[in-house]
């Protein structure tokens, strides 16, 4: 109800509180119809998203095997970065499984798509809310949040993807041989859309921090601190994800989240800087 009674219809009336639920449902239907448009889209071309996006980290021919081999080479490191492309084929068990994963796979691809114009209405249902000097230090949020996600999408989608599925697949367990992998698409669809969308949230620090920075529940010396922390952690994630325990696949993989983390730090104080800039000349 507090975020309610901010909301103003005009500057000599205040909105009621079935306004409001008016202007939620508006909300709430635009973002579904986005959703539900690029879904459509999606479907009707859904054989060409298969072929072309969805089976991509499957393909021999994908770009990323190449570019980090071409990049080994440059590198002198000889094949050392170099993916040998997964060999898998997948499965559908059941009659309606394929069926299933193509409605998965629009819906998916719609939630991705119409990701900005999602949180453009949200944030044009919270933003009356605001204070005029809260809006300015909002700015061109809606670029930054979804240039950050996009970017994350694109991280989980050309690098997290064919790795962890070249991780996955050359697994082997026990030195007989006498399992084969055998995943069905239904499940190379779930991680392949877990390491997107996760990886898409996970690129939303930058703007995270920067949002508790201004509310005051994190500080640049809490993050600065914790920097140890989180290079273990991040190390870690790397080595784990990687298809060989060498440092150069690790590194290529350590080094864009790593920078996100720093970015982040850079992002705090300033956003800290602006705090105090504020306070000192409302103090004035």
């Amino acid at each position: 109800m507090a975020l309610f009674d901010r909301f103003k219809k005009s500057d000599e009336s205040e909105m009621s509180f079935i306004d409001h639920l008016e202007v939620l449902r508006g909300t709430i239907v635009r973002s579904l119809s986005s959703v539900l448009i690029t879904s459509i889209i999606i479907f009707i071309y859904r054989d060409w998203i298969m072929d072309n996006v969805i089976t991509g980290p499957l393909n021999p021919d994908f770009i990323t095997y190449k570019a980090f081999c071409d990049l080994s080479h440059w590198l002198h490191l000889g094949d050392s970065l170099c993916m040998p492309p997964v060999k898998v084929s997948l499965q559908s068990t059941t009659f309606g499984g394929q069926f299933l994963s193509s409605i998965s796979m629009a819906f998916v691809g719609g939630l991705i798509v119409a990701f900005p114009y999602i949180f453009y209405q949200i944030w044009a249902f919270v933003k009356p809310a605001l204070k005029e000097k809260e809006i300015k230090n909002t700015r061109f949020m809606i670029f930054w949040v979804s240039f950050f996600f996009f970017m994350g999408a694109a991280f989980g989608f050309f690098v997290l993807g064919p790795f962890t599925f070249n991780f996955l697949a050359g697994f082997q367990l026990g030195s007989k041989g006498a399992i084969t992998t055998i995943p069905t698409f239904a499940d190379y669809l779930d991680n392949l859309t877990n390491l997107i969308l996760g990886c898409g949230i996970a690129f939303e620090l930058p703007v995270i921090v920067f949002l508790l920075t201004k509310i005051g529940l994190i500080t640049p010396k809490f993050l600065t601190t914790t920097r140890k922390y989180a290079v273990v952690i991040i190390l870690f994630v790397a080595a784990f994800i990687t298809p060989s325990p060498d440092w150069y696949s690790q590194t290529i993989v350590f080094i864009p989240l790593y920078t996100l983390f720093e970015f982040s730090i850079f992002v705090s104080r300033w956003a800290h800087k602006s705090v105090k800039k504020s306070e000192e000349e409302q103090w004035d």
